[in-house]
């Protein structure tokens, strides 16, 4: 068996319309860069408020991917 390394990372993403949104924004661009991504723990939830309306979500993640080689 052999033995993985993992590196765990912060993203922020941002979306007009969900939480979810947002976390899929940042799933999406972050595996454009970087391979073997295996696990994203949503670490914090806020929203930007404007003139009292909600303006856009943002999802923060830890996210792991393995280290190859």
């Amino acid at each position: 068996m052999s033995e993985s390394v993992y590196k765990i990372i912060e993203l922020v993403g941002s979306s007009p319309k969900s939480w979810e949104d947002a976390a899929a924004n940042a799933i999406k661009k972050a595996s454009e860069t970087l391979r073997e991504l295996r696990i994203a723990e949503v670490s914090a939830m806020d929203m930007h408020i404007r003139d009292g309306k909600i303006e856009s979500y943002r999802t923060k993640l830890k996210v792991s991917f393995k280290f190859l080689g």
